[in-house]
């Protein structure tokens, strides 16, 4: 397992701003991913990019050095200067084998968390494998790892209340909008028809909510999310052009830089001098800073949730001993069971072997002696031979695991 490691950036240890240079959308990945994988000379590549971690998951038997941290880094993002370079190598945390194992399973199990208890973690370590995997990029250690992580995160959210009325950074923000008094007849602009946004919207779209227009990059995305809310679907593209005016502004996209400027933003209020609120949950962050400085705004963002999370942290530390004992017992059996399937890889020739001889004494060996057979009594060896073959076959990947697996205890 010393092979299986994790390259960590998380709120715990960086500026959301700083993990955000090494976002990469859906698009990007597929553009990158592949050749990433090569040129850092990895077996495996996971990348596991949310609103407030980047966490490469790697196998390989390459030293996690600050030299290594800088070609990835780079790699993902030419556009980092030696600053960001420099910062970004002081924030990250590596694990190594079981250690790494521990700390993906505490991932899915929202221990790390901005937000403890928050299910949607696990849907995207998932949603991650699973577009990795299909890029190719993954392998059997990998597979197992996932298989094991989403298994102990299904056992934690069962066995304990960790995620018991789980406060997602969507719900925090909107609890906060629902808090500033905004009637269902607010007009609300979403730029971005992303999987946060169409979760706002759905708290939104619950509470009676109504007056909706979604402003997206793609307009058939946008137009998606627009028929669910019984709104309207604009281009991003056209949002100089929008004239109707809004009370709130939600905002989350891919984007690496801020996609609503002051310009734009001064666009779409005109005359109106009414206090607006802005909701911005993308990292990096969608709405430059000069919205914020020189408008008469509510902003609410990512960075502003983090003490109601800390909060939350502590009404829910009770339940965190007993998700690590859950934790600790599975990265144990996942020993196991991944040596034994060591074992068994490292025995898969033998049954090609088997078959070989027992075809070779039948064929060549043994070939005028099996003329003197007739067809049945030929069957009828064939059928003892073939039954020994099996029979071998799982007696010695049976005795290789007790051997292998006793010597490791």
């Amino acid at each position: 397992m010393n092979s299986f490691k994790i390259i960590s950036l998380t709120h715990k240890s960086a500026p959301l701003e700083l993990i955000g240079k090494l976002h990469l959308d859906e698009n990007h990945q597929q553009d990158y991913l592949g050749g990433l994988k090569i040129r850092m000379d990895l077996k495996e590549l996971m990348f596991l990019s949310t609103c407030n971690r980047v966490e490469f998951v790697v196998n390989t038997d390459r030293e996690i050095a600050p030299d290594f941290l800088s070609d990835l880094f780079y790699s993902v993002n030419s556009r980092l200067t030696k600053e960001d370079l420099t910062d970004l190598i002081d924030k990250t945390i590596t694990y190594e084998g079981e250690n790494a194992l521990t700390h993906l399973f505490e991932v899915s199990a929202s221990l790390d968390s901005l937000v403890v208890g928050e299910r949607e973690i696990i849907t995207q370590v998932r949603k991650s494998y699973e577009f990795c995997n299909l890029l190719g990029l993954t392998g059997d250690t990998i597979r197992l790892a996932i298989k094991q992580t989403i298994e102990t995160a299904k056992q934690v959210y069962t066995d304990t209340d960790i995620a018991k009325n789980p406060v997602s950074i969507v719900s925090l923000a909107y609890r906060q909008l629902r808090s500033l008094g905004i009637k269902n007849n607010a007009r609300i602009i979403f730029v971005g028809a992303g999987e946060t946004n169409a979760n706002m919207a759905k708290y939104l779209k619950k509470h009676q909510y109504a007056n909706f227009t979604v402003f997206n990059r793609t307009l058939e995305n946008a137009e998606k999310l627009a028929k669910e809310l019984n709104g309207k679907a604009r281009e991003l593209s056209h949002i100089n052009d929008f004239k109707e005016g809004f009370d709130v502004l939600i905002s989350c996209t891919g984007a690496q830089g801020a996609v609503v400027t002051n310009e734009i933003y001064k666009s779409l209020i005109g005359n109106d001098t009414a206090k607006k609120v802005i909701i911005d949950l993308a990292i990096p962050a969608d709405i430059d800073s000069r919205v914020i400085e020189s408008n008469d705004v509510h902003y609410i963002n990512v960075e502003s949730l983090k003490k109601q999370a800390a909060d939350n942290l502590l009404k829910r530390e009770g339940e965190i001993d007993a998700c690590k004992a859950i934790i600790n017992n599975k990265v144990e059996e996942f020993k196991q069971l991944f040596q034994e399937r060591r074992i068994e890889l490292a025995f898969g020739e033998i049954p090609k072997q088997i078959k070989y001889i027992k075809e070779t004494a039948l064929n060549e060996v043994f070939a005028k002696e099996m003329n003197t057979l007739d067809p049945q009594g030929k069957e009828v060896l064939d059928k003892v031979l073939s039954y020994m073959e099996k029979k071998y076959n799982a007696l010695a990947i049976k005795t290789a695991k007790k051997v292998f697996l006793e010597e490791d205890l």
